[in-house]
C-alpha cells in the first residue's frame, strides 16, 4: 500500500520544490494535497487522512504549531522551516523530524528513511513534545527569522551604490568577480557566490547552476532547448540562463 503526504508552507515555490525532491527520495511516496496555511492544512488532512505531514512553522491564519497540535494524533509530523534555534535539539532525535531550509536531497533521504522506519512500528504519542516546541517559540518571541542579507554594495567608479536584493535578477560568477544584474544595470562585486548563497535567503534565491544564483519571483519561464538542456528566462532581462543537471529537481515538472 502507497503512503501518503501533504506538504503546507505559505510560499509555492517551497510546496512545488518539497513535493519535487519528494519525488526524488521516495517514488513510492504520493503527495495528496498541498495546504498554504494551518487551517488549510487541517482540512485537508481530514479529507484526504494522509499518514505523513510537512509543515512550515511560520504560516498566515495558523501556523505549523497549532496546526501539528490538531494532527499529531492522525499522522506523523515533520516540519520543514527556517528556524533553527531553539527546536531542532528538542526534536532531532525524536517522533518528529525536523529539517531547515533550504532542504538537502541528502538530509531529505534520512527523513523518508526515518519515516518509513516509523509507520512501520506503533504510532508514538508526540504531544507532549509538540508542547515542547511551542513554549521555546513563545518564549523566544517565536523566535525571528534569521536575519538574511538585504543590500548589495558595488563600487561605480569613486561611488559605493546600495542595491536593494528587491532589485537583482540574478548573480553570475565571473573568474573574479561576482556579476550582479538588475532590469537597469550590471555591476561586478567581489563577494563570491557560496558567500552570497550562505548570505541570502533562500526562499528568495536559488541557485540552478554552480555559477548562478537567481531571484524566484523573477523568473518568467523555464523552457528546454534542442539539447535538452533547461533554460530559464527571467524578468526584464532578454537572454536565456542554463539550468545544469544538478538542480533540475527544482523544476521537476519540466
Amino acid at each position: 500500500m502507497a503512503m501518503t503526504a501533504l506538504i503546507a508552507d505559505d510560499e509555492a515555490p517551497m510546496r512545488e520544490q518539497l513535493r519535487a525532491r519528494l519525488l526524488e527520495a521516495w517514488p513510492e511516496l504520493q503527495i495528496v494535497a498541498l495546504a498554504a496555511n494551518g487551517v488549510e492544512a487541517v482540512e485537508m488532512a481530514t479529507r484526504f487522512q494522509p499518514q505523513i505531514v510537512f509543515l512550515d512553522i511560520r504560516m498566515p491564519g495558523m501556523g505549523g504549531i497549532e496546526a501539528a497540535r490538531q494532527l499529531y494524533d492522525r499522522c506523523h509530523i515533520v516540519f520543514v522551516t527556517a528556524y533553527d534555534q531553539y527546536a531542532v535539539d528538542a526534536f532531532e532525535h525524536g517522533a518528529i523530524d525536523y529539517l531547515l531550509k533550504p532542504v538537502t536531497a541528502e538530509r531529505l533521504v534520512t527523513t523518508c528513511e526515518r519515516l518509513r522506519r516509523r509507520l512501520s512500528q506503533a504510532p508514538q504519542d508526540i504531544g507532549a513534545q509538540l508542547a515542547q516546541l511551542g513554549s521555546l517559540l513563545q518564549q523566544q518571541g517565536s523566535a525571528p527569522k534569521r536575519s538574511y542579507l538585504r543590500w548589495i554594495q558595488a563600487q561605480v567608479g569613486s561611488n559605493l551604490r546600495m542595491i536593494s536584493t528587491r532589485e537583482i535578477l540574478f548573480f553570475q560568477s565571473d573568474e573574479k568577480y561576482t556579476r550582479v544584474q538588475t532590469a537597469t544595470a550590471e555591476l561586478l562585486i567581489r563577494k563570491t557566490l557560496k558567500e552570497l548563497a550562505d548570505e541570502l535567503d533562500p526562499d528568495e534565491f536559488w541557485r540552478i547552476h554552480r555559477s548562478t544564483l537567481v531571484r524566484v519571483d523573477a523568473i518568467a519561464e523555464v523552457s528546454r532547448d534542442m539539447r535538452g538542456r533547461q533554460m530559464l528566462r527571467v524578468r526584464n532581462y532578454p537572454n536565456e540562463l542554463e539550468v545544469s543537471r544538478n538542480h533540475s529537481h527544482l523544476f521537476q515538472q519540466m
